[in-house]
């Protein structure tokens, strides 16, 4: 006779938005992932590090990453199996790929120059990837301690 224990449903929620690539379109961004990581129940020690990664990176995109005409793309990834959350942010520019290690010597009284930095600081991962034919996706992980509602993972 076997039996076979019973297996918990691992559950991954999604959110995606296109958003205008200006400065309004780049508050709405951390706005809207601010309330959707809250109706997620994600703690709020994680919800405030992925927000302001969220401002860095959507205030990236509109100011870096913006082709007239063309939005850019927030979508957010919690993987309660993981315990992950993954934000990306996709725009339309991929010539000029941030780097890894980019050199931020800029000016200390400077009024820009420090948002790859941020994000470094807050995420525990981050990285860029080339988005085809002609853009680029920015991400970062927070490795997260949240309980999602109607889970049966706790994290």
């Amino acid at each position: 006779m076997s039996t076979t224990a019973p297996q918990l449903g691992i559950t991954v929620h999604t959110f995606t938005q296109l958003l205008s690539s200006t400065r309004r379109g780049a508050r709405l961004a951390r706005l809207l992932a601010a309330e959707q990581l809250r109706a997620w129940d994600v703690s709020p020690g994680v919800t405030e590090r992925a927000e302001q990664i969220v401002a860095e990176l959507a205030a990236n995109a509109a100011l870096h990453g913006s082709v007239r005409g063309r939005d850019f793309r927030l979508a957010l990834t919690l993987d309660a199996g993981t315990g992950t959350l993954r934000i990306a942010v996709t725009d339309a520019r991929g010539d000029e790929l941030p780097s890894l290690c980019a050199d931020f010597g800029g000016s200390p009284d400077g009024e820009s120059g420090r948002g790859l930095l941020l994000v470094t600081a807050l995420a525990d991962r981050w990285g860029v990837d080339p988005y085809p034919p002609g853009g680029k996706t920015v991400w970062a992980e927070c490795d997260s301690k949240a309980t999602v509602v109607g889970s049966a993972t706790e994290r």
